[in-house]
C-alpha cells in the first residue's frame, strides 16, 4: 500500500513543478514584451536573458562539476541545440512587440504537433494514421488562429511560426542528448552558446536601461531560465515526461491573464478556437503515445 501513496505524492508534486514552471516561462515572455515596449531592442533583451542564465547555470553547477560542466558527449547536438533556442528566443521575443501575448502563446501549443512529427526524420520514430490526423486537425487551429488569408495579416505571425519551428527543433534535439549530458552541461551550452552568438547585437544595439526596474528584470530573465529548467528536470525526476507533458496547455491560461493583467489585451474569438483545437489533437496524441507504450510493454 505504501508504493502506490509515494508514487501518488511524487506524481502531485512533479505537476505542481510544471505549473510553477509554464508561469515563470510564460513571465518571461510577459516580461520580454514589457521591456520591448519600454525601449529595449529585442536582441538585448535575448542577450541579457541568455548571459545571466549562463552565470546562474555556473553558480548553480559548477561548484558540484567544476570542468566537467564544458565536457559535452554530443557537442555538435549541444551547438545545434544553442542555436535552436536562440532563433527562437530572438523571433518570439520580436514577435510579442508585435503581437498579442495569448496570440504568440497559442502558437506555441502546436509544438507538441510538430515535435510529434520532426521525431520521424530526427528519431526514427514511426506515426500512425491516427496521429498524423491528430497533427493535421492541430494544425488547422493554427491557421483558425492566424489567418492567413486575411488582408490585413501581421506580418509578426510569420516570426511567430517561425519561432515555433525553432522551439520544436530545440525539443526534438533535447531528446537526443537527455541521457548523453548532465543537467548543468546542458545548461551551460544552452545558455553560453546563445549568448556568445547575439552579444554583438546586443552591446552594439544596447539602450540603457531608464530604471532599476528595467535593469532588475533584465537580470531576472535569465535567473527564472536556470530556476525554470532545472525546477523542470526536477519533476522529470519524480514522473514520466508522458504524464506531465498536457500541463504545457496551462500557459494559455497564465498568458491570457498576464495578459489582460498588464496589457489590457484579450485573446479574440479565433485565438480561443484555434487554441482549443491545438489543445485537444495534442491532448489526443499524448493519450495515443500513452496508449501505444502500454501495448509495447504487454508484448
Amino acid at each position: 500500500m505504501s508504493r502506490p501513496e509515494a508514487v501518488n505524492t511524487n506524481l502531485a508534486l512533479a505537476a505542481a513543478l510544471m505549473l510553477l514552471v509554464f508561469f515563470l516561462f510564460t513571465g518571461m515572455d510577459t516580461t520580454a514584451k514589457f521591456l520591448a515596449l519600454a525601449g529595449i531592442a529585442p536582441m538585448q533583451v535575448v542577450f541579457m536573458r541568455y548571459f545571466w542564465h549562463f552565470v546562474g547555470a555556473l553558480v548553480v553547477n559548477g561548484p558540484r562539476e567544476g570542468r566537467s560542466l564544458f565536457r559535452s558527449n554530443a557537442p555538435r547536438l549541444q551547438i545545434a541545440r544553442g542555436l535552436s533556442v536562440l532563433v527562437s528566443s530572438i523571433l518570439n521575443f520580436t514577435a510579442v512587440f508585435y503581437l498579442p501575448l495569448p496570440v504568440t502563446i497559442s502558437m506555441f501549443m502546436a509544438s507538441p504537433l510538430l515535435v510529434c512529427l520532426l521525431s520521424v526524420p530526427m528519431l526514427g520514430e514511426k506515426l500512425g494514421p491516427r496521429r498524423l490526423t491528430a497533427i493535421a486537425i492541430g494544425f488547422v487551429g493554427v491557421l483558425v488562429i492566424t489567418e492567413p488569408w486575411r488582408a490585413d495579416l501581421h506580418w509578426a505571425i510569420f516570426l511567430s511560426f517561425g519561432a515555433l519551428v525553432a522551439s520544436a527543433m530545440y525539443s526534438v534535439l533535447t531528446r537526443r542528448v537527455a541521457h548523453l549530458d548532465s543537467n548543468g552541461t546542458s545548461q551551460v551550452f544552452i545558455s553560453a552558446i546563445p549568448a556568445l552568438v547575439i552579444a554583438p547585437f546586443g552591446l552594439w544595439l544596447w539602450v540603457w536601461p531608464a530604471s532599476w526596474l528595467e535593469w532588475a528584470l533584465l537580470v531576472a530573465m535569465g535567473l527564472v531560465g536556470v530556476l525554470g529548467h532545472s525546477l523542470m528536470n526536477h519533476a522529470h525526476r519524480l514522473a514520466q515526461a508522458s504524464a506531465l507533458a498536457p500541463l504545457v496547455y496551462v500557459q494559455m491560461i497564465y498568458a491570457t491573464l498576464l495578459s489582460w493583467a498588464i496589457f489590457a489585451q484579450i485573446p479574440d474569438g479565433n485565438t480561443l478556437i484555434g487554441t482549443a483545437i491545438i489543445v485537444a489533437s495534442g491532448i489526443y496524441i499524448w493519450w495515443r503515445e500513452g496508449q501505444l507504450a502500454r501495448i509495447r510493454g504487454s508484448a
